[in-house]
């Protein structure tokens, strides 16, 4: 069976996104067959439509890390899951599409109340700052966090998680409009980076200490601002990339400061660690998302056949919150 399907033809913008037919995999060890609801859209995803982030070696170029749907068939070890089962995944790729074959160990059920819309734009967020501001750099209850980027779909999330946890939110945004609309999410302060400057400004918000924790996603030259700005023992938890992995830098902060500087991608892990982290989602994040504040802040939707204008709304950085695609399984919950 062909199943329509969004691959990049060439390296460029949105306008290069077309909807081509793929034929699915025989199902192999642990993997199921799934009719995809919705798809989130992230950031990744525009890396890789630009020709910056291919995807690792054996993975489909079908666009999309994430996407809730509905069991269809599973290989025969697979026993939590069953067909008719409605689940959220975390994939390396292939969510853009009607359908899609899915590692069944970093799946979670979608509880009740929680609609497929929401389900898709929990694996990818959720999972990265889960595993890297609550895992690695060790983010508490009572500690500041500093999160660049408060209205994209990271930003929103680890917000809704830091403040459910008891931390004290500070992010950075571009306008004073999405300053205010991170501060309505739960941000105790949004600094507009555009128009001052984030370290004076965080440093005073913070008794001059600063923040705990940094969440950094621009790297380039926020490196040696946020070595500067972290308090002592403090750490950064560096996700990405977007202004850079480079820069000329003054590393004695991490050794005066007795600082823990750490990073990670999802999408290259082994499937076992997937696992794992699964299941710390599973039994800590979920219960947070349906009764302790974090439920996923939805910016948009668009029809699978208009992935174009959902990417030209993410690069325009117009969105507070996540960007989902539809297909036509899904009812619009």
């Amino acid at each position: 069976m062909q199943i329509p399907s969004v691959v990049a033809t060439r390296p460029g913008g949105p306008e290069v996104l077309d909807i081509v037919t793929r034929t699915l995999p025989t199902l192999k060890h642990g993997e199921m067959h799934v009719r995809v609801h919705a798809a989130g859209v992230n950031r990744p995803d525009a890396m890789q439509r630009e020709g910056a982030y291919p995807p690792p070696a054996g993975v489909t170029d079908v666009l999309g890390l994430e996407l809730s749907g509905e069991v269809m068939a599973t290989s025969p070890d697979v026993t939590r899951f069953r067909p008719g089962d409605r689940i959220m995944a975390l994939v390396a790729g292939g969510a853009y599409a009607h359908e899609a074959v899915v590692q069944a160990d970093v799946c979670l059920p979608i509880p009740d109340g929680l609609s497929m819309i929401e389900a898709a734009g929990i694996p990818e967020t959720y999972f990265t700052v889960w595993s890297n501001l609550f895992q690695r750099a060790g983010l508490t209850a009572g500690e500041t966090v500093l999160i660049h980027g408060g209205t994209s779909g990271i930003g929103v999330t680890a917000t809704l998680l830091a403040r459910a946890l008891g931390a004290r939110v500070i992010t950075t945004c571009g306008s004073d409009d999405k300053c205010r609309a991170s501060e309505r999410i739960g941000a105790s302060a949004s600094l507009n980076y555009r128009t001052g400057d984030f370290v004076a400004e965080a440093r005073a918000l913070t008794g001059g200490r600063g923040p705990e924790v940094i969440l950094d996603m621009v790297g380039g030259p926020y490196m040696q601002r946020n070595l500067d700005l972290v308090a002592e023992d403090g750490r950064i938890a560096q996700i990405a990339f977007q202004q850079g992995s480079q820069a000329q830098m003054n590393m004695g902060p991490l050794l005066f400061k007795r600082l823990t500087l750490t990073g990670s991608t999802l999408r290259a892990r082994p499937v076992a660690m997937k696992a794992v982290l699964a299941r710390a989602v599973e039994d800590q994040v979920l219960p947070l998302i349906m009764t302790g504040g974090a439920h996923p802040l939805i910016d948009s939707t668009f029809d699978l056949g208009d992935v174009r204008a959902a990417h030209a709304r993410l690069e325009a950085s117009a969105h507070a919150g996540k960007i989902i695609l539809t297909t036509p399984a899904c009812t619009k919950e």
